[in-house]
């Protein structure tokens, strides 16, 4: 890496202010007490029978009180006589294996101990019908023996595409339920019809198969739960379409248009499908999504411990580094670009051999005549952007937004031995 190191060692690295940004924090505080209001609405658990097996799909997101939505709903199937069992209603996700999808239950706190029930995983997949176009519709085998399904899941903006519908009931029901075949078929003619395949196969599964309603929810912006509604399965669709629009009012943002470098410290299939959100990043896999700031350079520094090595993403952004790609498990991150279509994000980016360097190549390649006015923002992650890190070069545009709070004074940033940032 000696000729690396030539080429950066004269890169300067700006100052750092640490800000807080303002967004609507609107929240449900006791989130239990209101799923089993909703659940007590007419179409919900009154329409499980005594005897009936039901399954209850919930995913692989980093959904805000998950474990507490899953156990309250299963024991308001019990209590209504039904005899609940969990389906792991992911995709691909997890390496695309039962063992898998089951151990991302498992780290998101959905145990069979914790729920009260078991935890049926299987790959294993039914055809149900398929599309006039030739996409068939595929249902987890599981669910399919199901006298009931209830469907969990949080309502926001899709990574890749935009349309009426784009990530929540209706995508968990056609990719989720549908495992890795049914999520492969979904995404086979690419992300330009998604916004049309998604809803007509879970058009097509509510139809024939026998899911009662979905428990939607939606998040502020600081990753908490802010509406919880129940839907019954003819309502699903309209009422998704509202949720959504909420949804993306809360979205969590950086509050600033033009970036020339973005350092994320931590990407992971718990925090997005696209291990970031491009609807924060600005940066989409796909032509058929837009938003977020415009953003030169980008730099990963780090994989959650949660993602278990899938390090989907990682090519969308231009730096990353070793430590990085040694965590990686290609297996379960190529899976992501084979299920998908879409391999852009499983590349690995240029990689440094720590974060100082890869900070450094970021500012020598953002195109910008003076290194010193290097406009950089750092985040932890883009789950959490409530507290960011800003260059000093952005500090008196800082001062002038309404929703943005200065918490410090300037300071350098300070790495470890190993020449990666400490905390």
């Amino acid at each position: 890496m000696s000729i690396l190191r030539t080429l950066l060692q004269d890169i300067p690295i700006p100052q750092m202010v640490r800000i807080r940004q303002k967004f609507d924090g609107t929240v449900i505080e006791d989130h239990e007490r209101a799923l089993r209001r909703e659940l007590q609405k007419p179409g919900a658990i009154d329409r499980i029978r005594p005897g009936q097996s039901v399954a209850v799909a919930v995913g692989s997101r980093g959904v805000a009180n998950i474990a507490d939505f899953t156990r309250v709903t299963i024991e308001a199937i019990r209590a209504a006589g039904g005899e609940p069992f969990i389906v792991p209603c992911m995709g691909s996700h997890g390496g695309a294996t039962a063992e898998g999808q089951r151990d991302v239950l498992h780290h998101l706190g959905v145990t069979e101990t914790a729920m009260g029930a078991p935890l049926r995983s299987s790959m294993e997949v039914v055809k149900i019908d398929e599309l006039p176009n030739g996409l068939p519709v595929y249902v987890d085998k599981y669910a399919s023996e199901a006298d009931a399904i209830v469907v969990i899941n949080r309502v926001k903006p899709h990574t890749a595409f935009r349309g009426p519908i784009e990530s929540g009931i209706m995508k968990m029901i056609a990719i989720g339920l549908g495992k890795q075949k049914g999520a492969e078929a979904c995404h086979q003619l690419g992300f330009k019809y998604m916004a049309e395949n998604v809803p007509a196969m879970a058009r097509i599964m509510i139809d024939k198969l026998p899911i009662v309603f979905g428990v939607a929810l939606v998040e502020n912006a600081y990753d908490q739960t802010c509406r919880v509604e129940v839907l019954p399965a003819a309502e699903i669709e309209a009422r998704e379409v509202v949720l959504l629009e909420e949804a993306k009012t809360r979205l969590p943002k950086i509050l600033f248009d033009q970036i020339d470098v973005l350092v994320i410290d931590y990407i992971g299939k718990n925090i997005s499908g696209d291990g970031m959100d491009p609807n924060v990043t600005g940066r989409y896999p796909t032509p058929y999504a837009h938003g977020g700031p415009d953003v030169s350079k980008m730099v990963v520094l780090d994989l959650t411990p949660e993602t278990k090595g899938n390090a989907n993403g990682v090519g969308t952004a231009d730096f990353t580094t070793q430590r990085l790609v040694d965590q990686m498990d290609r297996d379960a991150t190529y899976a992501n670009g084979l299920t998908s279509t879409v391999c852009a994000p499983t590349k690995i980016a240029t990689t440094l051999e720590n974060d100082y360097y890869a900070i450094k190549a970021a500012v020598k390649t953002c195109n910008i005549l003076d290194y010193t006015k290097c406009r950089l923002v750092r985040i932890q992650d883009t789950l959490h952007l409530g507290e960011i890190e800003i260059s000093v070069n952005l500090l008196d545009e800082a001062k002038r937004h309404p929703d943005i709070e200065i918490l410090t004074e300037p300071y350098d940033l300070k790495f470890n031995s190993e020449g990666n940032l400490t905390t």
